[in-house]
């Protein structure tokens, strides 16, 4: 097995290896590569199989694979850079922005979370034909797509969603879509290995026979209209650097605000365990007590996937040459959680300056339905925590908006008003937190103190 590592991962090296190349042979995968990584860098690698079986051509960790669904987080940075710019709101409907696509209109973060109730793909027999429509054949096939469901009501994955979102880059950018991604992705994040069009070393893609070890191989069309669902080709080091990228931007590129908006839960994909949940293009997995976000990819003959933990800075890829492998995303969440519980960032302590006069008055306990609050004064921010909230949870994090007053930025109550209330010599006495009253001590409702057995 070809491979590097870093000196952190070598107690953890060979299992490491031992579960691709187990997974490998027991899912009779003609070759998988992976990789962990750290912010944007890659810790470990290795590659078992083989890349090119009729050549017998030996897999690495540089060899391209086609990496199918994991295109639609490009195709979601798009938009939102876009939306950043003033291009477009989430909430516009698709006739907005393509008035040749009027039919049902649902918004444009209905598409991005596949919550907009259209049908999976577009309508006809596409895989069957192989032959996939240009941008008039994609707009003539969505005035025949049905919603099968209503807008918002499930989470339904529609791959027609984003080829659709494709063509609002262009109509928005005015640009084409892939000279957009090109310029406004790839060559700001680094990403060398990464492409529309296999690009050698690549991988050759295959189907397993079910009842004996044959390979046959599988085409590789273009999807045309549809390259913004499922086009690209990549590589584990360029995965690594945009999965790290989506977790800490560079504000040039993509606004970390943004980028955090594209990791927030927007639908349930998963109703039977609530393990899986869809942001905006990300794919949110739960393993454990952590929250992974990334994307995973089918085409024929490559099943891929992506996943990277923001709080510790940690991440996996896997990526097979083989239509079908059910084990490619437990494989990727199972590399994550290795690295994570190895690498898993804290960061220290370090004193810091006072706080600021007007809040210093502010720290401290404060009760409010006979619960009690801790306010502090971290990282430059005002924050707020239930004394009895379990250790993971995060606190409600403030910015001023005014004289004492207070916007919640994240964490309990988010987007709620808090309001300050001072006596004549400027003490906090009472604050308003999303309208409920905040006291120095408990009390009942209505600030009444009783009497024993009143």
């Amino acid at each position: 097995m070809a491979r590097q590592a870093d000196s952190a991962l070598a107690p953890i090296e060979a299992e490491l290896s031992r579960l691709v190349l187990r997974t490998q042979a027991e899912a009779r995968l003609p070759s998988v590569a992976a990789a962990a990584f750290s912010r944007g860098e890659v810790l470990w690698a290795g590659a078992v199989g083989l890349a090119d079986a009729e050549a017998g051509e030996k897999a690495t960790p540089e060899h391209q694979y086609r990496i199918g669904s994991i295109t639609k987080t490009f195709t979601a940075a798009a938009v939102l850079q876009l939306r950043d710019a003033g291009e477009l709101a989430l909430e516009d409907p698709l006739s907005r922005h393509l008035p040749e696509a009027a039919h049902g209109s649902p918004t444009i973060r209905g598409l991005l979370s596949h919550l907009s109730g259209l049908q999976r793909e577009v309508p006809g027999e596409l895989w069957e034909t192989m032959e996939f429509p240009d941008r008039e054949g994609l707009l003539e096939a969505y005035a025949q797509a049905e919603h099968v469901l209503d807008p918002g009501a499930h989470w339904h994955y529609s791959n027609l969603a984003f080829a659709l979102l494709g063509q609002v880059v262009e109509q928005r950018s005015g640009m084409g879509y892939e000279r957009y991604v090109e310029e406004r992705l790839f060559a700001p994040v680094g990403l060398e290995r990464t492409t529309w069009e296999e690009t050698p070393p690549a991988a050759k893609g295959y189907f397993v026979e079910p009842f004996e070890d044959v390979v046959r191989r599988e085409p590789h069309p273009d999807l045309r209209a549809k390259r913004s669902a499922g086009q690209l080709w990549s590589t584990v080091g360029d995965l690594a650097r945009w999965a790290s990228f989506l977790a800490e931007p560079a504000p040039e590129v993509l606004r970390p605000e943004t980028a955090a908006e594209m990791r927030a839960f927007q639908g349930l994909a998963d109703h039977a365990r609530w393990t899986q949940g869809y942001g905006l293009g990300l794919q949110l997995y739960r393993e454990g007590e952590r929250i992974y976000f990334g994307h995973t990819g089918g085409m024929p003959g490559f099943i891929t996937a992506v996943f990277y933990s923001a709080n510790e800075h940690v991440g996996a890829t896997v990526l097979t040459n083989a239509t079908h492998s059910g084990r490619t995303v437990e494989l990727a969440l199972q590399l994550a959680s290795l690295a994570a519980e190895t690498l898993g960032e804290m960061e220290p302590w370090r004193p810091a300056a006072d706080a600021p006069v007007q809040i210093a008055g502010l720290l401290g306990s404060w009760w409010s339905e006979s619960s009690e609050w801790v306010f502090g004064y971290r990282a430059g921010r005002l924050e707020a925590k239930a004394r009895d909230a379990a250790p993971w949870a995060p606190p409600a994090v403030f910015e001023p908006v005014g004289d004492d007053r207070f916007r919640v930025l994240s964490g309990s109550e988010r987007g709620e008003l808090l309001r300050v209330v001072r006596d004549e010599s400027g003490e906090p006495v009472k604050l308003y937190w999303a309208t409920y009253p905040f006291t120095r001590r408990a009390q009942v409702f209505g600030g009444r103190v009783l009497s024993p057995g009143s």
